[in-house]
């Protein structure tokens, strides 16, 4: 029974977004309809709201999106992200290559608040040819690229741990998915775009890569900070931050206005209520009981797990189910390597059709889209991208 309750909170979150209410609405009936259903008590309810503040790897969600969306706004007064568009139109004069490739590279960054950023170069690279909930699938399908083999997200990490499969030997398994994804990223949309930017080609490419380097060296600095010196998200941005001030000279009187100017309520509160439902289902248990109710379907054991991973990374996100359920995984089978590969790649899936996804947020806020028809832009590819990575499982158990 606990279940279909879960069913019928995601139902009224579809169902209010279908109706085109906005996506605080939509939260705010599913956290209902999770209180309803649940039972949950007022206490349970007002700590499953207070841990967002009280545990740091929620609390710093909002955090690192307030100060991103500060360094954006540093960023724009000195046009430096305008002017990296123009670079890379010079190194590469292909429109393409913006729309899908810079996503690419800001992803680096394990923050929900680099969807900001993604998203004002692919929309620079796409108005006037992709319409906005095409552009709100390019700039959150590629963003999320690096998330499914880089070692700077918690997912990879914990179900390297959990699994007992070496990192280099699951990014070597990672290489095709990794691949797959960027075309299946680029094939719907990208490839409609014309290659010509609309700019005359560069005559000096070495000039305009020095001066790519330039402007986004603030994005480098905090990427080198959390790669190489293992600095989270929230002290390496700070750290560009006054950096970029005391190189761009940034006036206290510039500045003072970028701090209200930054903080977005809609945006916040958005992810805020996000958060606290991932919270509030987290307390009924029925993530649990997943695996239980799929156990005893006539299929084989590897796909009783691709379901799990599926329908929990849905309803959790992509670590919730990967806490949940790698143990039990590699516990049931002896998958290995291949079986990992499988696991995050479907988790991966999953999270990029996840109304408890903060980046969705995020790109639905950004594109004035509703976030229910970001999803269902998202979910074919998402779906077809689990069935194939079911085949390159198979693959990787025969060799």
């Amino acid at each position: 029974m606990e279940l279909l309750y879960l069913l019928v909170v995601f139902l009224v979150i579809v169902g209010l977004l279908a109706l085109r209410r906005p996506l605080y609405q939509a939260m705010l009936g599913g956290l209902l309809a999770t209180a309803f259903f649940y039972r949950l008590s007022p206490v349970t309810m007002a700590e499953g709201a207070g841990r967002v503040f009280t545990q740091w790897n929620s609390l710093q969600v909002l955090v690192s999106l307030y100060l991103i969306t500060f360094l954006q706004r540093m960023l724009e007064a000195r046009q430096m992200i305008k002017q990296a568009q123009q670079d890379l139109n010079g190194i590469f004069h292909n429109r393409r290559v913006n729309a899908g490739g810079a996503p690419v590279f800001i992803g680096l960054l394990p923050s929900a608040a680099a969807m900001i950023l993604c998203a004002d170069i692919v929309k620079d690279a796409t108005d006037g040819y992709l319409d906005a909930k095409e552009q709100a699938f390019v700039t959150s399908w590629m963003r999320h690229i690096p998330e499914s083999i880089l070692p700077t997200y918690s997912g990879v990490l914990l179900m390297c741990s959990l699994s007992g499969v070496a990192l280099p030997r699951f990014m070597l398994g990672m290489i095709v998915p990794t691949l797959v994804l960027a075309l299946l990223g680029y094939f719907p949309y990208i490839h409609r775009l014309p290659k010509d930017p609309g700019t005359p080609p560069s005559n000096n490419r070495r000039r305009d890569a020095g001066n790519l380097l330039a402007h986004l060296w603030p994005l480098l600095l905090i990427i080198a900070l959390i790669l190489i010196f293992n600095i989270s998200v929230v002290p390496a941005t700070l750290s560009a931050m006054a950096a970029l001030a005391l190189v761009c000279r940034f006036k206290p009187g510039e500045l003072l206005p970028m701090v209200k100017s930054a903080f977005e309520v809609k945006l916040l509160l958005n992810t805020f209520l996000v958060l606290v439902l991932k919270e509030w289902i987290g307390c009924t248990g029925v993530l649990e009981q997943l695996p239980l109710a799929l156990s005893g379907l006539p299929i084989p054991m590897y796909l009783v797990f691709v379901l799990l991973f599926f329908l929990g990374g849905m309803i959790s996100g992509a670590s919730g189910i990967i806490a949940l359920g790698t143990p039990l995984a590699f516990a049931a089978m002896d998958g290995g390597m291949p079986l990992m590969v499988l696991l995050m790649c479907i988790s991966h899936a999953a999270s990029q059709v996840s109304p408890v996804h903060v980046c969705l947020v995020v790109a639905a806020d950004y594109y004035h889209v509703s976030m229910g028809a970001l999803i269902r832009k998202t979910l074919p590819v998402a779906l077809l991208f689990c069935l194939l990575m079911i085949g390159y499982y198979n693959i990787l158990m025969l060799l």
